[in-house]
């Protein structure tokens, strides 16, 4: 790979992944590059957050990277990283809740500071649409119908959202197969 003062290309990145995971470079390349729904900074923004709740420092890196060559200002890019901590541990409680199905625990306040939702530094509907991104890797069921429902409020259409879980399953695939290539298989 790189130098850690050099990060990764999402191209070299790509260049690693094996033959078994082909379909994964060929949705990679097409997703990032061709043509969607979503806007530049919202594909951006989707990605990078679903690659910090894939775990994957070195696709995180290469998004990022890559995200400022596209013309995708900072701002995006801390929209994203806070998505993704923020709704990381708001799925982990709500999905706990759901599956637990007891009132007694819904019935009990959060108290989760979550202000930096209501202050996004882009706008309030792409800070929803990259959770909505995170809450679909995560799993959390109360979580994705939330932040679908509150993009759609938000003008966000529903060709969109489905671009933007395109997305997020394209990058956490590519993810999981770049874990094989850095840590070896087991």
């Amino acid at each position: 790979m790189t130098t850690a003062e050099t990060p990764p290309t999402v191209e070299a990145l790509r260049a690693l992944l094996p033959e078994a995971a082909k379909d994964i470079k060929l949705n990679l390349q097409s997703i990032l590059s061709g043509p969607g729904s979503l806007t530049n900074d919202q594909k951006w923004g989707v990605a990078i957050a679903s690659a910090i709740a894939s775990r994957s420092e070195p696709l995180r890196a290469a998004l990022v990277s890559d995200s400022a060559v596209a013309g995708v200002e900072a701002k995006v890019v801390e929209d994203a990283k806070a998505a993704a901590a923020i709704t990381s541990m708001n799925n982990i409680y709500y999905r706990f809740r759901h599956m637990i199905g007891k009132q007694t625990y819904s019935d009990k306040p959060a108290r989760l500071r979550m202000n930096r939702l209501s202050s996004p530094t882009t706008t309030r509907a792409d800070l929803e649409l990259f959770s909505l991104a995170v809450s679909a890797i995560h799993g959390c069921e109360r979580c994705v119908r939330a932040h679908e429902e509150a993009v759609l409020e938000r003008g966000i259409s529903e060709d969109q959202v489905h671009d933007t879980i395109r997305l997020a399953a394209v990058i956490h695939g590519a993810a999981v197969a770049l874990d094989e290539v850095v840590r070896g298989p087991r």
